[in-house]
Parts: structure tokens; C-alpha cells; sequence
């Protein structure tokens, strides 16, 4: 089992989760972060650290925010690696406890800020 981040990442881009990844799955979107699910060791390290509480257990994700399962495969296949903490977003704080920000999300790869 690995761990999933869902909807709350996206905008805000913390990365307190990156910080204690012990084998360095986080992958880096423009507005959003992923784990590899082949590479997550289900730790749990990152899950309490996470400001907006995006983090689960694959088994204990929202069902509505069930497609993040495939998203968090999908991309982290796709986007750069992620292995050192950085700020959040500039509109982290503004976006952090919005709901709804599906259609935000920026698929395109992260990098360095």
C-alpha cells in the first residue's frame, strides 16, 4: 500500500512531506505534488507533517477524491523528482483551506523556483 496526495496539495505545493520522505518518492507538479506509489514504503512520515492534510492511506482516501490514486501513478512517472524542502506557492496561504480545486491543478512538471 502507498500513500496518496489528493485535491488539498493543489496550490499550495507544501513541502514538509518531502522533508521527511525517507526514500525520496515525491514527484513535483507546477501546483501540486505526487507520490510514487512503487516507491512509497507506506512509513506514514509524510501524512502528519502535511499543512493541508492531503496526505492517506491509499485505503483510507475520500471517494471523492478517489481519481487521485491514477493521478498520483500517473505523474509521478512524468514529472522530476523532488528530494529537498522549498516554500509552498506564493498563494499557498490563500488556497490552503479551499475546497473544489480539481480544475486547477497544473499538470505540466515542477522544478525549482
Amino acid at each position: 500500500m502507498a500513500y496518496v496526495v489528493a485535491e488539498p496539495c493543489i496550490k499550495c505545493k507544501y513541502t514538509d512531506c518531502v522533508e521527511v520522505c525517507p526514500v525520496n518518492c515525491f514527484y513535483e507538479g507546477a501546483n501540486f505534488l505526487v507520490i510514487h506509489p512503487d516507491e512509497c514504503i507506506d512509513c506514514g512520515a509524510c501524512e502528519p507533517v502535511c499543512p493541508t492534510k492531503a496526505i492517506f492511506p491509499e485505503t483510507d482516501l475520500p471517494a471523492k477524491w478517489a481519481e487521485f490514486k491514477a493521478l498520483n501513478a500517473d505523474f509521478a512517472t512524468k514529472w522530476p523528482n523532488i528530494a529537498e524542502k522549498r516554500d509552498g506557492l506564493p498563494e499557498a496561504e490563500e488556497f490552503k483551506d479551499k475546497d473544489n480545486k480539481r480544475h486547477l491543478l497544473d499538470t505540466k512538471p515542477g522544478g525549482k523556483r
